[in-house]
């Protein structure tokens, strides 16, 4: 930084002795200064200007745009205070590998869209699996049996080989945590399933096998375990039940508190705390009906002594939308945790209903512009928030 200064100096100071010599006021500013200038310089430099000045200012340049991301200008612009801090992403195999952005804090869909092989500079093209958490994404790729975690803001990755070259994962959760991230892997071995666990935090990283639980854990290839007081949870199949993985000890236990009568599907959110780390409370979303039926939505919090606690109910005319999006196919629906919001989606379906916590309402985010009237299924949503220094 100190030597970006001082070129930021240099070119400041040389700048103004030529400004005096020329008349600055009847003269416009020499454009070939700024195509001097170090890409990181005039990063540093566009950081400062005022949100709407930028945005007005990406227009006139199409170098500007993807400057939304640099490093500087996100560091500039704080979470806490950036309406670009916060997004949700939209993944659909008529994207070809691009992910339009939903931006939570404006209310509006970007006309801008990541992809993984831009950011990364390097094709990530052959990947089978994409999970998100905590400002970074894991992505498995099968053709080199290994697992990519990568922060886009920052373009730096980690390249993890699979336990194994004949592993078939049947399963992947990836968290964050305060420590670092955890990796959760379920794949079948002979009769069995096997578990095996990736921790960041620990000083010698290596994978760890454990039992796994159980035939299988979850109808939903779509939906991850979730992060609650140093254990993984899941729910099951029918019969409904929730279990968790103890991070500890490596065991498996199922949940004390018993879930609520007559439910059609599970499913589990963990919420995160102000750095982003999943934990902080657990919620239980569910049908509930009759045949495999559902007749309404309800929302249940985990209380201290480990009951499920309802706290909220969906409106008819809206679980009767989600319920004719679905058509009775729970398999495609999964959930997950985004800045405030529990976001329920379907796999079939282009929007996404969610609830936000804050003021206890229900809403549906608003379709994706760039998509075609008529698309198949394969919509799959992420949550995206943006951390610079958040470690690989």
């Amino acid at each position: 930084m100190k030597n970006k200064n001082k070129n930021l100096n240099i070119v400041t100071k040389n700048y103004y002795n030529t400004s005096i010599i020329m008349n600055p006021k009847s003269l416009p500013m020499d454009p070939k200064i700024w195509s001097k200038l170090p890409p990181e310089i005039l990063e540093f430099i566009l950081s400062f200007l005022p949100l709407k000045t930028f945005m007005s200012l990406r227009s006139t340049c199409k170098g500007f745009w993807p400057l939304i991301f640099s490093p500087s200008f996100i560091s500039k612009h704080s979470p806490s205070s950036s309406p670009f801090s916060s997004f949700l992403l939209l993944s659909h195999p008529q994207f070809h590998r691009h992910f339009p952005l939903y931006d939570c804090n404006l209310g509006t869909w970007r006309n801008v869209s990541l992809s993984f092989s831009d950011s990364l500079h390097s094709s990530v093209l052959s990947y089978t699996t994409l999970v998100s958490s905590g400002g970074l994404f894991c992505l498995s790729d099968s053709i080199s049996c290994s697992l990519l975690v990568c922060n886009l803001l920052a373009k730096s990755k980690r390249k993890i080989q699979y336990p194994n070259f004949n592993l078939h994962i049947e399963h992947l959760t990836f968290v964050t945590t305060p420590k670092g991230y955890i990796i959760f892997i379920l794949s079948s071995e002979s009769n069995s399933n096997s578990v095996f666990l990736y921790e960041s935090s620990l000083k010698i990283q290596s994978w760890k096998k454990f039992n796994g639980f159980g035939p299988f854990l979850s109808d939903n290839p779509h939906q991850q375990g979730v992060y609650f007081k140093g254990c993984l949870y899941f729910a099951t199949p029918e019969p409904f039940s929730v279990v968790y993985f103890d991070l500890e000890n490596g065991k498996w236990e199922r949940s004390i508190g018993g879930l609520p009568n007559q439910l059609t599907f599970v499913r589990l959110v963990s919420v995160n705390d102000d750095d982003g780390f999943e934990g902080k409370k657990l919620f239980l979303i569910g049908g509930v009906g009759n045949n495999g039926i559902s007749r309404s939505i309800k929302l249940w919090e985990m209380s201290d002594e480990g009951n499920w606690v309802e706290i909220q109910s969906l409106p008819d005319l809206m679980c009767k939308k989600f319920v004719s999006v679905c058509y009775h196919n729970y398999e495609h629906v999964y959930c997950f945790w985004h800045e405030g919001m529990i976001c329920i989606c379907c796999y079939t379906w282009p929007e996404i209903l969610y609830y936000l916590v804050s003021r206890r309402t229900w809403h549906w985010l608003p379709r994706c512009p760039s998509l075609p009237l008529k698309c198949s299924c394969g919509f799959k949503w992420f949550s995206f928030v943006p951390k610079l220094y958040a470690q690989v």
